[in-house]
């Protein structure tokens, strides 16, 4: 197996005839996709995704790709191939967007509708093709073909992208349930047939490689649901994905089934459903949904609430309600159902929520005490089945931790394809498509852009750390005035501490310290005011750090007068 080494050098020029890949995110983490194929001089965009802030990341409301490897060659961009419409692969669209307007973007029916509500927010009107499973569009020097594959989403698509090179099979996210709701299963037989042809590059679906077996039917959660709904007493408050059409259908056939109405909370959630309904993907009886303001009109026993926040989200409407935060109240007899799988980094705001909750009275029902969610990912048994149908040349485990990534490739190789042949890469890493072998030949920089309100990559893991700083340790301000003639402390030193567990008058110690080191520092010949801030902050920094075990950020103010 290929491994990313830390001192990767940036890649050669590709060779003539040959195809570049340049995973750009989704490569050892869960979310961002973005993979960049290269041919030609031409490139193609394969998903363009965000990834959810975690803890240590205070204050930022999106991670995206770096489009710093594709700044300077915008024009060069065929369009960008959209596998599904889940957040983690269409949420940085509109940011790659205005640094070019005019790229195509293609995608199913339902995908296209979730990102053109999205960009009309931002104000983009994008140029769109829409297409479905079977179709053959060629884009620029890239033929792809369009493949069914089954998802927690409808009109999910694997996409096979044929070059001179070779054929590279992108599978996006995707399982395998024989039952699925709507009737859309994953295309083996399309497998089949492009494995006839040859798959030069097998670029799959990670994120379940690690779990033994088949992810279970989807159809195994109505019951489930049908069940808590019955035995319900209040209200029951549903929270999943503001995209996952299936889970909401579910919902909406049980609350009809059980003499509730529903009501959508959350902007995305009721825009979402909104356009699923309309398409025809969510299939809403007449009456059945209610507008929000209407619940407060109802019996507790005939309401349903669905709405986001599965993931401990802060702003999310569940998470809110556990706060006590949102014009829907719950308490003692409601029930509420976290209809999702937790994504790795979530958990503890996930459990937060849910502690919240029970702090109210209400019943929470989850995947650890309910079976209310099934995967929306291959697991190890389907994957076994992809790789034995394909028998592909090559194989590039994609979207997924680290963990994640190694199992799928310890699959491909138990299936026969050869070790050397099975590539593990991580976000920047180029692997190129050469003669019918892919091999990593070079990194590229491919660090983290985060978005905090208006800006976008302004924030550095230098603000990152401050403001990790200031949530654990506080901070520290000194105040002093110092004569501009002599340099005799003329007014202070004053020490305000604010997120410090002690008073300020602790800080009276230091503060004889703090005037003789000034004295000193002028006596050899220190005057200006930033070299007399950083002693105060030595001597202030050095008292802190021994006296209270803390290391809060100082921020020392000198004033010459």
């Amino acid at each position: 197996m290929s491994h990313p080494h830390p001192d990767l050098t940036l890649p050669p020029p590709l060779p003539a005839g040959g195809l570049r890949v340049v995973p750009l995110g989704g490569l050892g983490e869960v979310g961002r996709n973005m993979a960049v194929l290269e041919h030609e001089g031409r490139l193609l965009v394969i998903d363009c995704g965000v990834l959810f802030p975690e803890d240590n990341q205070p204050g930022v409301d999106l991670i995206l790709p770096d489009f710093d490897y594709i700044r300077d060659r915008l024009d060069d961009i065929e369009a960008i191939v959209l596998t599904h419409g889940h957040e983690d692969h269409i949420g940085a669209v509109p940011y790659l967007l205005r640094l070019r307007a005019d790229i195509p973007l293609v995608g199913s029916q339902l995908t296209l509708a979730f990102i053109e509500a999205k960009l009309k927010e931002h104000r983009i009107a994008p140029l769109t093709l829409a297409v479905r499973e079977g179709q053959v569009e060629q884009l620029g020097v890239f033929e792809c073909e369009f493949v069914a594959v089954n998802h927690s989403i409808p009109d999910a698509l694997a996409v096979a992208v044929t070059t001179a090179a070779g054929t590279v099979l992108h599978t996006g996210d995707f399982k395998m349930d024989q039952l699925p709701l709507d009737g859309r299963i994953t295309d083996l037989r399309a497998f089949a047939r492009l494995g006839e042809r040859g798959v030069d590059l097998f670029m799959v679906d990670s994120t379940n490689a690690e779990v033994p077996g088949f992810v279970a039917p989807e159809r195994e959660i109505g019951p489930v649901l049908d069940q808590v709904f019955s035995e319900s007493t209040g209200r029951v408050v549903v929270a999943s994905f503001a995209s996952h059409v299936h889970r909401v259908q579910q919902v909406v056939d049980a609350a009809v089934a059980n003499d509730r109405k529903v009501a959508l909370v959350g902007r995305s959630m009721v825009r979402n459903m909104g356009i699923a309904a309309e398409l025809g993907y969510l299939k809403v009886p007449d009456g059945a949904l209610v507008d929000i303001k209407q619940v407060e009109n109802l019996p507790d026993d005939r309401v349903v609430l669905m709405c986001t926040g599965s993931q401990g989200e802060p702003m999310a409407a569940l998470s809110r309600m556990a706060n006590k935060d949102h014009k829907v109240s719950v308490g003692a007899g409601d029930t509420v159902v976290l209809a999702s799988s937790l994504i790795p980094g979530n958990e503890n705001a996930v459990f937060r929520v849910i502690n919240g909750l029970m702090r109210l009275g209400a019943r929470v029902v989850h995947s650890g005490n309910a079976k209310v969610h099934v995967s929306g990912h291959a697991s190890a048994g389907e994957l076994l089945y992809c790789y034995n149908v394909l028998r592909p040349r090559n194989v590039m485990p994609v979207h997924g931790e680290v963990r994640h990534l190694v199992a799928n490739a310890a699959l491909a190789v138990k299936t026969g394809v050869p070790a050397d042949r099975v590539v593990l890469a991580e976000d920047g890493v180029v692997v190129d498509l050469v003669d019918g072998r892919a091999s990593v030949v070079g990194a590229v920089p491919c660090g983290y852009v985060y978005v905090d309100g208006s800006s976008v990559g302004a924030i550095t893991e230098v603000e990152l750390k401050d403001r990790r700083i200031l949530g654990d340790e506080g901070f520290v301000s000194i105040f002093a005035v110092v004569s501009s003639q002599d340099g005799t402390v003329l007014a202070g030193p004053q020490i305000h501490a604010r997120g410090v567990a002690e008073p300020d008058d602790v800080f009276d110690a230091v503060l004889p310290q703090l005037t003789q080191a000034l004295e000193e520092a002028v006596r050899g010949g220190a005057t200006d005011s930033h070299q007399l801030q950083q002693v105060m902050r030595r001597v202030v920094g050095r008292w802190v750090s021994g006296r209270l075990r803390r290391r809060p950020m100082i921020i020392p103010v000198v004033v010459e007068a």
